[in-house]
């Protein structure tokens, strides 16, 4: 783990090469401009959301220290879209751990008042870097924050709402005419992460399951073929590296990569169903400027090639379904879940008396939401909260096979992971053990998967009907 100045400068001494790498690995070819009409009315802003000062980082429980600096700014971007009829949408994507409700419904109000627009036609979405801040209540457990921490980030989240519902507006408002293509690459440097030990399941590196290599990628372009916006994701952790500068690990230099290549361009990274996968491979920041190297390239790929026209016709839908949880235990058992020797059961424990003494009960269910865009006939962008495995993505594709699908995890709010009944019955800490980091007193119950799967299939079918 590197720390202190010495760090910092070689970790910027790294960024800086990105340019020369992109020039001597051939990143990418050069825009060839051609005026086509356009269908579509596209706005573009960004935000720049780096913390001020030293700040508790997010990720990593280990961490005992608050931030260095920063390697490269931290953004929220958004990318607005209008179609011939003159529905609008807004995709927000921030180098973030993630945002949960308390930041996401508040940000949303607010741009359904000055704006006008429904809660349905706003998607956010985080790219789980495990090098930015920690946000207020999310996997609050995970942090043995003090006051004066606690403070800081506070602080910091009301702003980062502020900023949020600015870029939004910003987009809104410098919206011009565009056309839409799709396309897809591939990376390949994501592993499957979930490894069978003696005792269960670990953490490692496990080629034998499975992992979504697909990078989907939505070009918006200006009448004269300028290239204005590039949204893509990739379905991996951003867990790199744990050093003590801010940065955006893989995903922030993938966005740094293709906007060099291309100026005047917004790279927006959008995260997949990636939440047992993980880059490999990882420790190091240099890891993690070739990991988002070889993404960019994968996206610069896609652009050069001819990419599907996307028609003028947006649809969208938002929907939540009860997540039922395992029977809470009594007042008196988490009492005595209190003088536990493990720090994070007795965080835990804290945590839930304070539910018991403010509610009278804890929580039985979480109400999951789900998030429908559908682009014309081209492809349907579907938007699932929380840190979702891969397993989603491949059902959703196999049930709806007459559907090019882009599933997106880590939208709109990150509470818990997200298992898929395979994982949930196999336990570890996607299947069950992480819960007590998002302040869950346990697991799912079995049958998440169906509910969430049938309601996407809902969202999908009232937006193939013509809903807007």
């Amino acid at each position: 783990m590197w720390s202190g100045g010495a760090a910092l400068m070689r970790s910027l001494a790294v960024v800086l090469t990105v340019t020369a790498l992109a020039g001597s690995r051939g990143f990418g070819a050069e825009d060839q401009p051609q005026a086509t009409p356009a269908t579509w009315r596209v706005g573009v802003a960004r935000r720049d959301i780096t913390p001020k000062g030293p700040i508790w980082m997010a990720g990593y429980a280990m961490r005992n220290h608050p931030s260095e600096g920063a390697v490269h700014p931290l953004w929220a971007k958004a990318l607005a879209v209008e179609d011939a009829e003159g529905q609008r949408a807004v995709i927000v994507t921030t180098d973030l751990i993630g945002l949960v409700r308390e930041v996401s419904d508040p940000v949303c109000e607010r741009v359904e008042q000055s704006l006008g627009l429904p809660r349905q036609r706003v998607l956010l979405n985080s790219s789980h870097t495990h090098c930015g801040p920690v946000i207020r209540k999310c996997a609050e457990v995970t942090y043995g924050l003090d006051a004066h921490q606690s403070e800081i980030i506070a602080s910091y989240t009301q702003q980062l709402e502020d900023h949020l519902v600015a870029v939004i507006e910003e987009a809104c408002g410098a919206m011009q005419p565009a056309t839409l293509a799709y396309g897809e690459g591939e990376a390949t440097f994501a592993i499957n992460r979930r490894k069978p030990v003696d005792d269960g399941q670990g953490i490692g590196e496990n080629p034998q399951r499975p992992v979504d290599h697909t990078v989907p990628v939505l070009a918006a372009r200006a009448e004269d073929g300028r290239l204005l916006a590039v949204l893509f994701g990739y379905a991996c952790h951003n867990t790199t590296t744990p050093i003590y500068q801010l940065n955006g690990d893989y995903a922030g230099f993938a966005q740094l990569a293709l906007e060099e290549q291309h100026p005047g361009t917004t790279a927006l990274f959008m995260i997949g169903c990636g939440a047992d996968a993980n880059p490999a491979p990882r420790g190091e920041l240099a890891l993690a400027q070739q990991h988002g190297q070889a993404l960019g390239q994968s996206v610069d790929s896609v652009l050069a090639q001819p990419m599907q026209p996307v028609h003028s016709r947006l649809r969208t839908a938002f929907a939540r379904v009860e997540l039922p949880l395992v029977d809470p235990p009594s007042r008196e058992a988490v009492l005595e879940l209190a003088t536990a020797e493990n720090v994070y059961q007795q965080r835990l424990a804290k945590l839930l008396i304070q539910r018991y003494d403010a509610d009278g009960a804890l929580p039985d269910s979480y109400p999951f939401p789900v998030q429908v865009m559908r682009f014309g006939s081209e492809f349907s962008l579907i938007g699932l909260a929380g840190e979702t495995l891969v397993d989603y993505a491949f059902r959703l594709r196999n049930e709806l096979a007459g559907e090019r699908l882009w599933v997106a995890g880590y939208c709109n709010e990150v509470f818990a992971y997200i298992p898929s009944e395979r994982v949930l019955q196999e336990g570890g800490y996607e299947g069950g053990d992480a819960m007590v980091y998002y302040g869950f007193h346990g697991p799912f119950r079995p049958g998440l998967e169906d509910r969430i799967v049938g309601l996407v299939k809902q969202l999908m079918d009232q937006c193939a009907a013509g809903s807007p």
